[in-house]
């Protein structure tokens, strides 16, 4: 049994409740100065055993308790109570000083049963013993919303059941409850180690004040001041949402490009090899294809008839901004000319027994000769060919989705040939296309002999291809592990590229949108290699299938731009906030998900921005709110809605008519997750309350002094004021006579 030590009290606090209502832990995070974290708490209860456990504070931890200048210290007796033990928790009552009464803020029966069942025990074996009721597990009023602990719930269920946000005592409650037995109210929390010193110290004034009424000759007991009131707990500001941007697919589409190979308007013939590829692709990726592909050919025609003209004005002319001849639609849409043009070259191919040399003979169309390296001549002239999805022996054991698995068989009588030197050859060709498509080889996992790498070094020279030399220099010294590096940026120069060359300067483009405002040039087959829905609609059985001029209703130029720069290159521009909405609804439309999350991120970010500079954006996230619930923008929806609850004072007071226009659905939302809650509201306002009482009474107000009246009666001056009167002109006569006097010459004047 221990012993008082002068100037030490000792403190024995008994801590009962019903089970699993959080005893355990309060007295271990007080004994331990220890805070629990969420996985440790929401373990399987086990109970006190033996009914009485005693913790204290030993001397070897140096945890001294010193509460209003008295010293406490290794003399904190705290008992815990097995709940449903009835038989032997009497012992424990046993000289008390303190009773902790305890119930858990998310199990109301056991604050019923603080008020039915605990306090008439307490009362009948410590009659005169002080209690506080404390609400434990005050954490659950915010963390049962939060997604760890749903998830946690969820992983452990159903030994663990969440909080329900129905069965949560709130603070007018329990302060009800205390005030209903005559007791002082606490709350804890040992996640966020809320009021646990708090309680304790108070649990200490409350059984030193109890003792200074017995012991009032001590003095060190004086200073003791009443149990204070405890500061309102208010839950963590919502954290706003991160936006996750969903994976990128660029690489995925342009390898699926290559394998379907619609709409190729381009021929690479080496040898007995012919390759067809489009020529926007193959000029953003080379420059050396880019040189050739942009020559002026308007000199070289021979023999030049109304078909050779519609041959250049549909391949070279102003394609791009939509000035088509009809003499070139007529040549693709007529089935006779189709069925009667056969390309002189597959006929020379046929009968040339050498794959190095190209015999030539006058064609009709163009035709011209070229000066380099790699490239022998460029013709434009009418191919008929079927072009089938190409299955690429490396990659035929790839997953192939509903883009690659379409098979396209269509008649283009014209198109762009380009002949290879004998520099060239066909497996060497398909490496460099398959390259300049995907950033990749063909055939990874294939091992390629050593002339063959050596070869096509020599050729992305020839074509200009850097990223190529390297990625080929890699594998020569085995260090193949830096390629994926490689490949990414080369995909990512290949997007700007494409944004340079075939999005603002319109290379190649064959197919027209009819906007709003404007008209906008773009490339059916990048579109549907990266939208299902532009999939769909160019080669299904629709009329924009085989339209130049595709009408787009409700779409404005602006719009449409944004959606161009992400099919191409896969980013988004800066937006403004007026532009979020339409580009919103168009990916939604077209079934892009990885759009709508970069306009997330992008308005998001632009949100932050103008909230760092202190700025409002209430009024633009009320507006934004609803349209993007039907457009699927739910990462931006999210952001709204915490934004708008944590300034919902702000917007009530402001904003009310807008805020009264939402659907009552969202109002019910925003109200329920509002931030700081009512509750908190109410209890900070109690709390205010509390404290300026407690400053009237210790302070009290010091009664006025009323003055004395010294007149007389009728007007005549009183006995008392004439004494004082006369006091005062015996004092001033008195003082000229001492300032006479103490000057000697002025006294012997007088």
């Amino acid at each position: 049994m221990d012993n008082e030590q002068p100037h030490q009290e000792l403190v024995k606090c008994v801590v009962v409740g019903d089970t699993a209502v959080g005893k355990t832990r309060l007295i271990c995070a007080r004994a331990c100065n220890k805070q629990f974290s969420l996985s440790q708490l929401l373990n399987t209860h086990v109970p006190t055993v033996w009914a009485i456990d005693q913790y204290r504070i030993y001397k070897e931890k140096d945890l001294g308790v010193v509460v209003d200048g008295v010293n406490v210290s290794f003399s904190l007796r705290l008992w815990d109570t097995f709940g449903d033990h009835d038989k032997d928790r009497r012992f424990a009552y046993g000289r008390s000083d303190v009773v902790l009464l305890c119930f858990s803020v998310a199990n109301p029966v056991s604050l019923r049963n603080c008020r039915v069942m605990w306090y008439p025990e307490i009362r009948k074996f410590c009659p005169n013993t002080p209690i506080l009721l404390v609400g434990c597990k005050n954490d659950l009023r915010h963390i049962c919303k939060d997604e760890e602990y749903l998830a946690y719930c969820r992983e452990r269920s159903p030994l663990v059941r969440p909080t329900r946000e129905c069965d949560l005592v709130m603070p007018g409650e329990g302060r009800a409850v205390a005030r209903e037995i005559g007791v002082e109210y606490y709350e804890t929390s040992v996640l966020s180690f809320y009021g646990v010193k708090e309680v304790f110290d108070n649990v200490i004034r409350s059984a030193l004040i109890a003792r200074r009424q017995q012991r009032f000759w001590m003095t060190n007991l004086k200073r003791v001041q009443r149990p204070m009131p405890q500061v309102p707990f208010c839950p963590p500001k919502p954290k706003m949402i991160e936006p996750i941007v969903l994976p990128s697919s660029m690489a995925e589409d342009l390898h699926l490009l290559y394998q379907s190979g619609a709409f190729t308007d381009l021929i690479l013939v080496a040898g007995n090899t012919v390759v067809c590829a489009h020529r926007f692709i193959l000029a953003a990726a080379s420059t050396a294809f880019h040189k050739v592909l942009m020559m002026d050919l308007s000199e070289c025609i021979t023999n030049r008839r109304s078909s050779d003209s519609s041959m250049v004005s549909g391949t070279f002319g102003d394609s791009t901004m939509g000035n088509f001849n009809s003499d070139t639609e007529c040549l693709i849409s007529s089935e006779q000319s189709e069925a009667k043009a056969s390309s002189r070259l597959r006929e020379v191919l046929k009968r040339r027994s050498s794959m190095h040399s190209l015999p030539f003979e006058p064609r009709q169309g163009i035709h011209r000769d070229l000066n380099h390296p790699a490239f022998q001549s460029i013709s434009i002239e009418q191919w008929e060919d079927k072009v089938e999805s190409r299955n690429c022996p490396s990659s035929s054991s790839s997953s192939s989705s509903k883009k690659s698995s379409s098979r396209h068989t269509c008649l283009v009588p014209v198109q762009t040939v380009v002949t290879m030197t004998k520099l060239v050859s066909g497996v060497a060709l398909r490496q460099l296309v398959h390259f300049m498509y995907t950033g990749l080889l063909f055939c990874r996992k294939c091992q390629i002999c050593l002339p063959d790498l050596n070869e096509l070094r020599q050729l992305a020279e020839f074509f200009e291809l850097s990223e190529l030399q390297t990625f080929l220099s890699n594998i020569l010294k085995n260090e193949e592990f830096m390629n994926g590096k490689i490949a990414q940026d080369f995909i990512q120069v290949l997007q700007c590229r494409l944004r340079e060359v075939c999005l603002e300067g319109g290379l190649a483009s064959d197919v027209l949108f009819q906007l709003e405002d404007e008209t906008a040039s773009a490339h059916r087959p990048l579109l549907m290699a990266r939208c299902d829905m532009m999939l769909a609609m160019f080669s299904g059985d629709f009329r924009e299938s085989n339209a130049k001029v595709v009408t787009f209703p409700g779409v404005k130029y602006r719009t449409f731009q944004i959606l161009l720069q992400y099919l191409y290159t896969d980013t988004v521009p800066t937006l403004k906030i007026r532009e979020c909405l339409p580009t919103v609804e168009l990916a939604n439309r077209l079934c892009l998900p990885h759009l709508i999350s970069l306009v997330e991120q992008e308005i998001i970010d632009l949100f932050n921005r103008v909230i760092q500079a202190g700025g409002d954006v209430c009024e633009d996230s009320l507006y934004l709110l609803e349209p993007l619930q039907m457009h699927n923008a739910d990462q931006l929806v999210d952001w709204c809605l915490t934004y708008l609850a944590t300034s919902y004072n702000h917007v009530c007071h402001k904003y009310s008519k807008l805020l009264r226009s939402l659907h009552p659905e969202n109002q019910a939302w925003l109200n329920r997750h509002r931030w700081p809650p009512v509750w908190y509201l109410k209890d900070f306002d109690y709390y205010e309350r509390c404290l300026i009482e407690r400053q009237r009474e210790d302070t009290p107000l010091k009664p006025l002094k009323r003055s004395r009246n010294t007149a007389g009666c009728l007007c005549f001056t009183s006995k008392s004021r004439r004494k004082a009167e006369k006091q005062n002109y015996r004092t001033i006569t008195y003082n000229a006579c001492g300032w006479y006097y103490c000057w000697p010459w002025i006294a012997q004047l007088l």
